[in-house]
Protein backbone atom coordinates (compact mmCIF):
# COMPACT_ATOMS: atom_id res chain seq x y z
CA UNK A 1 0.00 0.00 0.00
CA UNK A 2 1.46 3.37 -1.04
CA UNK A 3 1.78 6.24 1.39
CA UNK A 4 2.83 9.86 1.01
CA UNK A 5 6.15 9.01 2.69
CA UNK A 6 7.29 6.81 -0.20
CA UNK A 7 9.04 8.37 -3.20
CA UNK A 8 7.43 7.90 -6.61
CA UNK A 9 10.04 6.97 -9.24
CA UNK A 10 7.91 8.32 -12.09
CA UNK A 11 7.72 11.69 -10.36
CA UNK A 12 11.43 11.71 -9.46
CA UNK A 13 12.33 11.52 -13.16
CA UNK A 14 10.64 14.86 -13.78
CA UNK A 15 12.52 16.67 -11.06
CA UNK A 16 15.76 17.38 -12.90
CA UNK A 17 17.63 20.48 -11.86
CA UNK A 18 16.28 22.57 -14.73
CA UNK A 19 12.66 21.74 -14.05
CA UNK A 20 12.54 21.43 -10.26
CA UNK A 21 10.97 24.85 -9.84
CA UNK A 22 8.43 24.45 -12.62
CA UNK A 23 7.46 20.94 -11.43
CA UNK A 24 7.54 21.68 -7.67
CA UNK A 25 3.74 21.25 -7.61
CA UNK A 26 4.09 17.51 -8.28
CA UNK A 27 3.15 15.09 -5.51
CA UNK A 28 5.94 13.51 -3.46
CA UNK A 29 4.14 10.25 -4.14
CA UNK A 30 0.75 9.36 -5.49
CA UNK A 31 -2.04 7.41 -3.83
CA UNK A 32 -4.37 4.86 -5.34
CA UNK A 33 -7.96 5.71 -6.13
CA UNK A 34 -9.04 3.15 -3.51
CA UNK A 35 -6.96 4.86 -0.81
CA UNK A 36 -8.28 8.30 -1.70
CA UNK A 37 -11.89 7.08 -1.73
CA UNK A 38 -11.45 6.00 1.91
CA UNK A 39 -10.12 9.38 3.07
CA UNK A 40 -12.57 12.03 4.39
CA UNK A 41 -10.43 14.80 2.81
CA UNK A 42 -8.40 13.14 0.05
CA UNK A 43 -5.05 14.75 -0.73
CA UNK A 44 -1.38 14.11 -1.48
CA UNK A 45 1.63 16.09 -0.28
CA UNK A 46 3.53 17.99 -2.97
CA UNK A 47 7.27 18.54 -3.36
CA UNK A 48 6.88 22.24 -2.55
CA UNK A 49 5.27 21.36 0.81
CA UNK A 50 1.71 22.17 -0.25
CA UNK A 51 -1.23 19.77 -0.36
CA UNK A 52 -3.01 18.76 -3.54
CA UNK A 53 -6.67 18.06 -2.72
CA UNK A 54 -9.01 15.91 -4.79
CA UNK A 55 -12.71 16.51 -5.35
CA UNK A 56 -14.76 13.57 -4.09
CA UNK A 57 -17.06 13.96 -7.10
CA UNK A 58 -14.15 13.27 -9.47
CA UNK A 59 -12.99 10.30 -7.42
CA UNK A 60 -16.50 8.82 -7.49
CA UNK A 61 -16.66 9.37 -11.26
CA UNK A 62 -13.35 7.53 -11.73
CA UNK A 63 -14.52 4.72 -9.45
CA UNK A 64 -17.52 4.20 -11.72
CA UNK A 65 -15.20 3.73 -14.72
CA UNK A 66 -12.93 1.03 -13.29
CA UNK A 67 -13.23 -2.21 -11.35
CA UNK A 68 -12.45 -2.48 -7.63
CA UNK A 69 -9.16 -4.17 -8.48
CA UNK A 70 -8.24 -1.34 -10.84
CA UNK A 71 -9.13 1.21 -8.14
CA UNK A 72 -6.35 -0.27 -6.04
CA UNK A 73 -3.90 0.11 -8.94
CA UNK A 74 -4.80 3.52 -10.40
CA UNK A 75 -2.40 6.12 -9.02
CA UNK A 76 -3.62 9.69 -8.71
CA UNK A 77 -3.18 12.31 -9.85
CA UNK A 78 -2.83 11.09 -13.44
CA UNK A 79 0.24 12.85 -14.81
CA UNK A 80 -0.11 14.71 -18.12
CA UNK A 81 3.40 15.12 -19.51
CA UNK A 82 3.84 18.28 -21.59
CA UNK A 83 6.74 17.95 -24.02
CA UNK A 84 8.18 21.22 -25.29
CA UNK A 85 8.70 20.27 -28.93
CA UNK A 86 5.46 18.42 -29.66
CA UNK A 87 1.93 19.74 -29.40
CA UNK A 88 0.72 16.58 -27.71
CA UNK A 89 0.55 15.30 -24.15
CA UNK A 90 1.94 11.93 -23.03
CA UNK A 91 0.29 9.85 -20.32
CA UNK A 92 2.21 6.83 -19.02
CA UNK A 93 -0.02 3.80 -18.62
CA UNK A 94 1.85 0.74 -17.35
CA UNK A 95 -1.29 -1.20 -16.46
CA UNK A 96 -3.54 0.31 -19.14
CA UNK A 97 -5.93 1.66 -16.50
CA UNK A 98 -5.19 5.29 -17.35
CA UNK A 99 -5.93 4.53 -21.00
CA UNK A 100 -9.25 2.92 -20.03
CA UNK A 101 -10.23 5.96 -17.94
CA UNK A 102 -9.18 8.54 -20.53
CA UNK A 103 -10.90 6.61 -23.33
CA UNK A 104 -14.14 6.65 -21.34
CA UNK A 105 -13.88 10.36 -20.52
CA UNK A 106 -13.02 11.31 -24.10
CA UNK A 107 -15.50 8.79 -25.54
CA UNK A 108 -12.95 7.51 -28.03
CA UNK A 109 -10.44 4.67 -28.24
CA UNK A 110 -6.86 5.47 -27.22
CA UNK A 111 -3.91 3.31 -28.16
CA UNK A 112 -1.19 2.46 -25.64
CA UNK A 113 2.25 2.08 -27.21
CA UNK A 114 5.34 1.37 -25.12
CA UNK A 115 3.30 1.83 -21.93
CA UNK A 116 2.22 5.37 -22.85
CA UNK A 117 -0.46 7.10 -24.85
CA UNK A 118 -0.69 10.44 -26.59
CA UNK A 119 -3.53 12.88 -26.43
CA UNK A 120 -3.80 16.23 -28.14
CA UNK A 121 -4.61 19.69 -26.83
CA UNK A 122 -8.34 19.65 -27.74
CA UNK A 123 -8.65 16.30 -25.93
CA UNK A 124 -6.75 17.69 -22.93
CA UNK A 125 -9.30 20.50 -22.62
CA UNK A 126 -12.15 17.96 -22.46
CA UNK A 127 -10.20 15.80 -20.03
CA UNK A 128 -9.25 18.64 -17.69
CA UNK A 129 -12.80 19.99 -17.60
CA UNK A 130 -13.92 16.61 -16.26
CA UNK A 131 -10.87 15.66 -14.16
CA UNK A 132 -9.47 18.98 -12.93
CA UNK A 133 -8.14 17.74 -9.56
CA UNK A 134 -7.31 14.15 -10.55
CA UNK A 135 -4.93 15.13 -13.34
CA UNK A 136 -1.78 17.22 -13.12
CA UNK A 137 0.63 18.65 -15.67
CA UNK A 138 4.35 17.94 -15.63
CA UNK A 139 6.75 19.82 -17.88
CA UNK A 140 9.60 18.08 -19.67
CA UNK A 141 12.29 19.37 -21.97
Amino acid sequence: MRTDKERDEAIEGYLTDELKTVNAHLPRSRKTLAELMDEPYPYVLCNDGSEHHFRKKELRHLAELVSEEEQSLLLLPIILEVQSEQGDIVVHSKQGIEAKVLSAILDMPLVVRNMSLRIYRPQVQVLRSSLKTTTQYVFRI
